[in-house]
């Protein structure tokens, strides 16, 4: 369970120090689903804004922008991402500017790996709420907005997307069935056939599954349960 829960995770890791980037890449990064590596502020924030990752693990001090400087515009466009401070002990001063920015955990250097592990996992309960499980190995990440099948990342397009999300919430409130007519309003402006429908469903199914999706004749779609 505990590795289902890593495999699903982005991390960012935002470091000017390459062979302590690498050290850590190494020594944790192939327990996630993906764990990305960037050589300041500048560049950390870029890669946040392409990849929403679930937790970002930065030094305080870098060339161009801060690691502090970062999670402040990162916490500008997600107030709920998890933040991790890496700081040398000259640094004590700035933590409390990083807790002031609402980072969740800070580390002194030199730091073991295998503690920023476990504090991942922490985590758990947290972020894990935020992970919807499906029909054949399907989870979706509301934090991120990402779907995986068996801890595989499949990438949609924004209308598929903007499909996957509507099915999502009415799977959470218990409506099941997204109606056609809903359907057709919500991803395109303009009136669209019945057949233009079929052939964005069929694409989507392509990228999924014909189990993941099901279609109530008649009415509309709903995601596969569980349970």
């Amino acid at each position: 369970m505990r590795n289902k829960f890593l495999k699903s995770l982005k991390v960012l890791f935002v470091e000017d120090e390459e062979k302590l980037s690498l050290l850590l890449k190494n020594a944790i990064g192939d327990h996630f689903h993906s764990f990305l590596l960037a050589k300041d502020g500048d560049e950390g924030l870029h890669i946040y804004k392409k990849v929403f990752p679930d937790i970002v693990i930065t030094d305080i001090m870098m060339p161009n922008k801060s690691g502090l400087e970062m999670a402040q515009e990162i916490k500008r466009i997600n107030p709920q991402s998890k933040i991790i401070i890496l700081s040398a002990f000259s640094d004590v001063e700035k933590l409390l500017g990083a807790i002031d920015t609402g980072v969740v955990k800070y580390f002194i250097k030199p730091f073991d790996p295998d503690e920023v592990l476990e504090y991942i996992l922490s985590l758990e309960t947290s972020i894990g709420k935020k992970l919807l499980n499906f029909l054949d190995g399907f989870v979706f990440n509301k934090t991120t907005n990402s779907l995986y099948k068996n801890n595989r990342y499949i990438a949609l397009s924004k209308k598929e997307l903007l499909f996957l999300q509507a099915l999502v919430k009415n799977y959470e409130e218990n409506r099941g069935v997204l109606e056609y007519a809903a359907i057709k309003s919500m991803i395109w402006k303009e009136e669209v056939s019945d057949e233009r429908l079929r052939t964005f469903i069929r694409r989507f199914r392509e990228k999924t599954s014909k189990e993941f999706l099901i279609n109530v004749k008649g009415l509309g779609y709903q995601i596969a349960s569980s349970q």
